[in-house]
């Protein structure tokens, strides 16, 4: 799986579950993730080594995609989104203000 695509997707299951991970797992994501800060620079940031930034971000990846596998949801929109993209202008409009 190439960067982007890693990023796009570990970003899209943050918006899913990520309010079920810890603060410091969710502080360290969104530094890492969507404020593109590197290890180092969040270990700076933080006062913690760069290891345990690692780590946590790992722990937070692998928190993420557990929770897929177990509900899917992802998928499941994916799959929905795929499917209204081939129905009329309003109908598709009526399903994507419920998504």
């Amino acid at each position: 799986m190439s960067s982007d695509i890693k990023t796009f997707y570990m970003i899209s299951l943050y918006d899913y579950y990520g309010d079920l991970l810890t603060d410091k797992q969710k502080e360290y994501f969104e530094d890492y993730y969507f404020k593109n800060y590197s290890l180092s620079e969040i270990s700076e940031n933080k006062n913690v080594s760069r290891t345990a930034i690692h780590k946590v971000i790992k722990e937070s990846e692998k928190k993420l995609t557990d929770y897929e596998k177990k509900l899917q949801n992802y998928e499941k929109a994916s799959k929905i989104k795929k499917i209204i993209e081939n129905i009329d202008e309003e109908t598709r409009k009526k399903i994507e203000e419920l998504i």
